[in-house]
């Protein structure tokens, strides 16, 4: 009897741990520091904006780059980080206004 209990306690514990590994699985935990120059040249295609909510602990810019979907978190107060969103937000206007024609 005491076996089975202990079986179901630690099964349980199991079962909550990987529960609560997977709400962190879309969230920023830390900005990244380091981008390299090249991803930067290379460019973004997207970008959202992360709240602080639920798992996430941060508020996060989350861009998504245009060579092989790479996603970097970024600090939103970082001059860099409005720039590239304010690009990325022009040619999201501009592709609709095309579409729009």
């Amino acid at each position: 009897m005491e076996f089975r209990a202990l079986f179901l306690v630690l099964f349980l514990s199991f079962l909550y741990l990987s529960f609560a590994q997977g709400s962190y699985e879309n969230c920023c935990l830390k900005y990244n520091k380091n981008v390299r120059h090249k991803t930067l040249k290379a460019g973004f295609k997207s970008y959202r904006k992360q709240e602080t909510d639920g798992g996430c602990n941060i508020q996060a810019i989350v861009l998504t780059t245009n060579s092989g979907g790479k996603i970097i978190c970024a600090n939103p107060t970082a001059k860099w980080v409005k720039k590239i969103m304010a690009k990325i937000d022009k040619q999201t206007q501009d592709d609709q206004q095309k579409k729009m024609k």
